[in-house]
């Protein structure tokens, strides 16, 4: 596709979604770049500036329905808006903060999405959902965020078939680790350690999660590699924007469930895998 119209970017203050917004506007889009607080937006649309590029900040929060106001023209949606919540296992994590998880990360994106369709379905586009890598293996303690995730998953599974008369196509981002604000702030010892069973395999998770080999990727590399994919009308449905992304996506297109999970389940809870 050309970058021209309206590039509609949700979560657009800070990390993935603001490179985002700036990596649109360089390409040549008109970037919406909405955020539930506008004032966090003032730089970005400073820097924007600087370079002659078009981008306004916008007020958005995606679970309030009554925010969400799309512009006509738009070609792109970039449904960026989530969150992550505490790393507890399933039978300790609060069915209230499943319910907080999916309000943010599936259902707002849901309704976001279901009132783009009209718009872009006016001159075709793209939906690009950035959803996770972490759905790609049996990660412990983030079953709520990787449920929401994989709901996402599905839903653009669905999209893809429903909107492809209309020449949208969709897109899902799986981002492994890049360098944001989000990342920083998981990076402790999970809240399962002090949870009786689940010590060792927290501890476990901690480990592997500082690994000096997993270092994270730059939010404008990333944000590089995701106008790349907008703007490719060969592009596939997943894109993984980052090393530990790409080649966690090519493990799992290679092997079949069973093969990829059981040598996932003999590290974190350290017994050979059958």
């Amino acid at each position: 596709m050309q970058a021209e119209g309206i590039a509609f970017v949700t979560g657009a203050s800070r990390g993935i979604g603001s490179a985002i917004a700036l990596e649109l506007a360089r390409r040549g889009f008109e970037v919406w770049a909405s955020m539930r607080e506008p004032e966090h937006g003032a730089g970005l649309a400073a820097r924007a500036a600087l370079t002659g590029a078009k981008l306004r900040v916008v007020h958005l929060d995606v679970t309030r329905p009554e925010t969400i106001d799309l512009p006509d023209g738009m070609r792109v949606l970039v449904n960026n808006a989530g969150i992550e919540g505490s790393q507890l296992p399933v039978e300790h994590a609060p069915i209230e903060e499943w319910r907080t998880l999916f309000e943010t990360n599936l259902f707002g994106l849901l309704e976001v999405t279901r009132r783009s369709i009209p718009k872009l379905r006016a001159g075709g586009g793209v939906v690009c959902n950035v959803g996770s890598a972490s759905v790609l293996v049996p990660m412990p303690f983030f079953a709520a965020y990787r449920a929401s995730k994989a709901a996402v998953s599905a839903l653009g599974e669905s999209l893809r078939t429903e909107l492809a008369p209309f020449g949208i196509r969709v897109l899902e981002i799986l981002p492994g680790a890049i360098d944001t604000d989000m990342l920083v702030r998981s990076d402790h010892a999970p809240e399962a350690v002090g949870r009786a069973g689940y010590t060792e395999m927290a501890e476990r998770v901690h480990r592997v999660r500082r690994n000096p080999a997993l270092a994270p990727t730059p939010t404008e590399q990333a944000a590089v590699a995701i106008a790349d994919a907008i703007l490719n009308d060969g592009a596939p449905l997943r894109v993984a924007p980052d090393p530990m992304g790409a080649a966690l996506l090519a493990a799992w297109r290679a092997q079949d469930d069973e093969a990829t999970m059981r040598p996932m389940l003999a590290f974190f809870t350290g017994r050979e895998a059958g």
